[in-house]
């Protein structure tokens, strides 16, 4: 298995996601095509193999990479800077977890949800710490501007429902505001890894990540 997903692996580097062929693996693994059916039924059970091989690849790197007992802030940091050096050093998988979706293929949840979670409650994980350590770790008060977007109906329930699966004890306001980051931070590492700001507007992407960092962890209260 390891091996079909290593031949995998260079496929989805080489052709791209919606090119990959199970006649095409088991070629450069050298056997019949027969085999690797007996492990891999089609491309899609392929490709979820890929995806979970990916996600978890990531969230590996983002568990090295944050240390236990820094600062929430500089978790916060550590956990960004994981992201985007995986996501650089990895472009095509990452395309795959964050890219156009595959024509025709749907990940299966049972397999893919755990995986996929991982950075989100670990970025949870640090924004939980950081808003039961005190009031210097709190979240900015609401401006006047904010104040009538406290969320309603099924947002609140939806919330409800995050905090009880995920054991928070974040506010409404606190967990918007870590989807937010959530979000932007995919989205800046998704502007860089596909070249979305073009090729002449910034010389240092690296020092505008950073910087980025600094005001989504100001965003995120911490």
């Amino acid at each position: 298995m390891r091996d079909i997903v290593r031949i995998g692996r260079e496929h989805l580097v080489a052709s791209g996601p919606a090119a990959l062929s199970l006649r095409a693996v088991a070629r450069d693994l050298g056997v019949v095509s027969s085999a690797v059916y007996r492990y891999v039924r089609n491309r899609d059970e392929l490709l979820t193999l890929l995806v979970v091989d990916a996600y978890d690849e990531l969230g590996d790197a983002v568990d090295s990479a944050v240390e236990e007992n820094a600062e929430p802030p500089e978790q916060f940091r550590q956990l960004g800077q994981a992201v985007r050096a995986w996501a650089l050093h990895e472009p095509a998988r990452y395309a795959l977890l964050y890219g156009t979706p595959v024509p025709g293929y749907e990940a299966p949840g049972e397999q893919t949800i755990a995986p996929g979670t991982r950075v989100i409650v670990t970025l949870m994980t640090i924004l939980e710490k950081s808003h039961s350590g005190g009031p210097r770790a709190s979240t900015p008060p609401a401006t006047s501007d904010e104040a009538g977007s406290a969320p309603t109906g099924r947002l609140t329930a939806d919330f409800s429902r995050i905090r009880d699966e995920f054991r928070l004890t974040l506010t409404d306001d606190a967990l918007a505001r870590a989807v937010l980051a959530w979000a932007a931070l995919f989205g800046a590492v998704s502007f860089e890894v596909f070249d979305q700001y073009g090729p002449d507007t910034f010389t240092d992407t690296g020092a505008l990540f950073e910087l980025h960092l600094e005001h989504l962890a100001q965003m995120a209260g911490l």
